[in-house]
């Protein structure tokens, strides 16, 4: 009896806990509404880091976990940012044309949504529309190019010319030649985007942008605020530069996925057994590579075979694994281990930023796996 008294008393505290919640998400709903009148960016990094911090204090103040507390106002937070993905302020006025070639595709289409949702008339273009093109890009103050990788710059080699005021802008994940045709198509404003997500993210908020500046800066720049009401990250970068950053952030990386999976796949194991003895780290570490496989390989072979050093990189990649290969057939520890510290040297610091945040996104795999 004791102890059902004591599970009455938690029930009743959850129940009360719901209604909070549902009371706070009417809340921020109108909020979303005021952010979407006034044009103020639906995620305010400054505010939430505050929010976080004082509700912290309070926590320590009373015997509850910090962490536990974080954790419960990021998922409500997140949630609440999907509340107010609803609508958008127009940076521009009303009704202002936008033209998105490609706009059928998984990403184009989530374009075409945003700019749908912030009272923007969206134009799309696909291969049949381009005899009419011409009346389709008539007063479109933005054409972004959202086509794959490999037809991009004959794409934008092919639009007719645009308005002086037109931005031209494209999506793509390689930006050093793409950028290039379109400064040599267009004499207006450019600019070269990168979204760092796929077209599955719920919303924008904290998703990041990398911009590459092109030409009249100071005439896209209302598209890059925009972006920001939306609730995404920008950040400027070279576009050569990003260009070798990506070969090791996305080529290399889906590649050397792609090449464990087919490993796997040859290996032929029980997934199911795979899952019910893996760890929460293993698990993760498993749905991402599973995760490559849910997606169209069209994307991912533009990715790898467009970047430019993507061969030699996999060449050096296999040596490293030759010489890895070389430590375990003369079961030489000594030389894994210094190999390990020299590699540790050079993350430095970080290893234990990584090793912090990795905990909380395993925490996170933890509750998931057991509420499955």
């Amino acid at each position: 009896m004791a102890l059902n008294n004591l599970r009455d008393e938690i029930d009743k505290l959850d129940t009360q806990l719901v209604e909070l919640l549902a009371k706070r998400q009417a809340i921020t709903t109108a909020v979303g509404k005021y952010k979407q009148e006034v044009g103020k960016p639906i995620y305010d990094p400054q505010r939430e880091a505050e929010l976080i911090s004082k509700r912290r204090d309070l926590a320590a103040s009373l015997n509850v976990e910090p962490d536990l507390i974080e954790d419960l106002l990021r998922r409500i937070m997140r949630e609440s940012y999907q509340s107010q993905h609803v609508s958008y302020l127009c940076v521009l006025p009303e009704k202002s044309k936008v033209v998105i070639v490609g706009g059928k595709g998984a990403l184009g289409s989530r374009f075409c949504d945003m700019f749908t949702r912030s009272n923007y008339l969206v134009e799309v273009i696909e291969q049949d529309d381009w005899p009419h093109i011409d009346s389709k890009i008539k007063d479109a103050k933005l054409v972004l190019i959202t086509v794959p990788i490999k037809i991009t710059e004959q794409v934008i080699a092919k639009l007719p010319e645009l308005a002086s005021d037109c931005v031209l802008a494209d999506l793509t994940s390689l930006k050093h030649a793409p950028l290039n045709a379109m400064l040599d198509k267009h004499t207006g404003p450019v600019v070269g985007l990168h979204p760092m997500f796929g077209p599955d993210v719920p919303n924008f908020v904290k998703q990041v942008f990398v911009v590459c500046e092109g030409r009249f800066p100071e005439q896209y720049q209302w598209l890059l605020d925009q972006i920001k009401i939306w609730g995404a990250m920008l950040q400027v970068d070279d576009a050569a530069e990003h260009d070798t950053s990506m070969e090791l952030i996305q080529a290399m990386r889906h590649f050397t996925t792609f090449v464990y999976g087919q490993f796997l796949s040859n290996e032929k194991p029980d997934l199911d057994q795979l899952l019910r003895l893996s760890s929460p780290i293993y698990r993760l570490e498993l749905a991402m590579t599973g995760r490559l496989f849910a997606q169209d390989p069209n994307l991912y072979a533009d990715i790898i075979f467009g970047a430019k050093n993507a061969l030699e990189l996999a060449i050096r990649f296999r040596q490293e694994l030759d010489e890895a290969i070389t430590l375990l057939q003369n079961n030489d520890k000594e030389s894994f281990k210094q190999s390990f510290h020299v590699v540790a040297q050079w993350f430095g610091g970080k290893s234990n930023e990584f090793l912090a945040d990795s905990r909380s996104l395993l925490k996170s795999a933890q509750d998931s796996r057991i509420l499955k």
